[in-house]
């Protein structure tokens, strides 16, 4: 006998089988056991999520002659004809190669006869969105006014293809996607009745590569089962059959790639590249790595925002702390331009090899993030290295050049920081309690215009922001939550628009800073009397 694939052993056969659609699924049942059916049927939503095997269900239901609960008992001879595909009530029709004109008029055709066994005659068309228009228009009066013993049900990835005339003549139910969750369960009872051992950590990562598509999860574990057939299936094993890429693979990257080191992370490239790993795929995952960490660094409880497990996490944790939320946007941007760009490229690998050095070499783009990248690399730099003063003395003499001191990081912050507490202001505001918060999201921050002192003035627009110039409690927070954003400490001033007499008050706004504070000027100090000539 021949090899069945899992998702065809293992489809469902009644509706207590069909996982993650249980608002369809009690709909359908409480329609049939009431007597409540309709003529036509839009089952929407993306592939492997149930449309057809709901469809087929449906049909053997509503022909069963012992329904139970709604569901079919699967031991009549209704049941088994439509489920060996011999029965004449069911007709399952493929709309992308059957889109004509005719095609819908043979249905006309055999519509006027009713039924010889069974109380419903079903047409399953699937991909009805790629119907010709002249297809619908003939499919229109029918599916308004179908016998009473005609059931249409139609299935489609892309509901918004489909003509505004047919979708008011039809039920509609949207299928969700699956939950990882519940895929896994699922892997797991079919493992189990398969005689196939696997790591729990395994089995989840295929129920995630299924993207919410039951089918899609079948065919990847399916495929990993032959290729480790009688053995135990691993989660590394996973990983080499599906071509993808180990979060600790992700990490190092990550970190080669934020010292901006250009040749290790090519390195890395080439090793995944000689290890079989599919350059889209890790395009897609290193991506949604980087989203995983962007939510550690803003979630106040990453720990639900995200799904991985507490190893990942510690890690992520980790390298949240090595990173700004600017950065991680570039990075992210840049990755996500690339995964459109890959799937049509002959030459995949220059794409990936450019991106990882954008990322490492800000200095090759000139939009604002990736200025803000430049400025983080300087001061990185800057913390690294001693400063050293250079005196150029009298004629003659030679240049001397001072003893290295290591430069202790300053403790209040500079004028050009105000930018960057602006840059991340709405991230600072969402720290803040509940009415505080409110009142800042109505407030401006601002700076003294003539003197330029790096002292933020936080101008409340609101009254509501009457309740805080005086609160040192709130400005207390504030500024913690400043000074633990930005690694310094910052003067502070809260007032109302309407009460102060200040006017030299000046909005802050990040491209002003940027052109003004990305400037790396060396003086040379001469001693009086002296010159550079002979």
């Amino acid at each position: 006998m021949s090899y069945t694939a899992l998702y065809r052993k293992w489809r469902p056969v009644e509706f207590d089988d069909v996982k993650g659609q249980d608002h369809i699924v009690q709909t359908l049942k409480n329609q049939i056991t009431s007597g409540r059916i309709g003529h036509a049927y839009l089952f929407c939503g993306t592939r492997g999520t149930g449309k057809t095997t709901i469809a087929k269900i449906f049909a053997k239901a509503v022909n069963c002659e012992h329904p139970v609960n709604g569901s079919p008992c699967n031991e009549c001879a209704a049941c088994k004809a439509i489920a060996s595909g011999s029965s004449m009530n069911v007709v399952e029709i493929d709309a992308a190669s059957n889109n004509g004109v005719e095609n819908i008029r043979e249905i006309r055709e055999q519509v006027q006869y009713p039924p010889t066994e069974g109380a419903y005659r079903v047409y399953i068309i699937d991909e009805v969105h790629m119907l010709s228009i002249g297809a619908f228009n003939a499919l229109l009066k029918t599916l308004e006014e179908p016998p009473s013993y005609v059931i249409f049900i139609l299935a489609t990835t892309e509901a918004h293809k489909i003509p505004i005339t047919i979708l008011s003549r039809c039920q509609r139910y949207d299928f969700h996607r699956i939950s990882i969750d519940t895929i896994a369960a699922r892997l797991t009872e079919l493992l189990k009745a398969e005689g196939v051992e696997a790591e729990e950590k395994a089995v989840r990562y295929v129920a995630k590569a299924g993207d919410g598509s039951m089918r899609d999860a079948l065919s990847l574990l399916d495929q990993c089962i032959a290729f480790y057939l009688g053995q135990t299936l691993t989660y590394d094993k996973v990983l080499e059959v599906l071509g993808a890429v180990d979060t600790e693979v992700f990490s190092k990257l990550l970190r080669k790639v934020l010292a901006g080191d250009v040749t290790a992370a090519i390195r890395s490239l080439e090793e995944l590249i000689v290890g079989g790993r599919e350059l889209s795929q890790f395009v897609g995952d290193f991506t949604w790595y980087m989203r995983n960490l962007l939510l550690v660094k803003t979630s106040d409880n990453p720990e639900e925002a995200i799904d991985v497990s507490s190893e990942n996490l510690k890690l992520l944790k980790e390298e949240s702390e090595m990173t700004d939320i600017d950065t991680l946007m570039r990075y992210i941007r840049i990755f996500s331009e690339l995964s459109n760009q890959i799937r049509f490229a002959t030459q995949k690998r220059v794409l990936v090899e450019i991106a990882l050095i954008k990322l490492c070499r800000p200095a090759m783009e000139t939009n604002l993030d990736s200025v803000l990248d430049r400025i983080r690399v300087l001061e990185q730099r800057i913390d690294e290295r001693p400063v050293q003063q250079v005196v150029v003395q009298s004629a003659g003499a030679s240049v001397q050049e001072a003893a290295p001191a290591p430069a202790a990081p300053p403790q209040k912050a500079a004028p050009e920081d105000l930018q960057k507490i602006v840059s991340g202001w709405k991230v600072i505001v969402g720290q803040t309690t509940a009415a505080f918060k409110q009142a800042l999201l109505q407030s401006i921050p601002k700076y003294n215009g003539e003197t330029g002192e790096p002292i933020l003035y936080v101008e409340f627009q609101t009254p509501l922001g009457r309740l805080y110039p005086d609160d040192s409690e709130a400005k207390q927070e504030l500024q913690a939550i400043i000074e633990k954003q930005l690694g310094k400490s910052v003067e502070l001033h809260m007032l109302v628009a309407e009460d102060h007499q200040q006017t030299n008050l000046t909005q802050i706004t990040v491209d002003q800073a940027i052109r003004q504070n990305i400037h790396m000027d060396v003086q040379i100090e001469e001693e009086p009397g002296s010159s550079l000539e002979e």
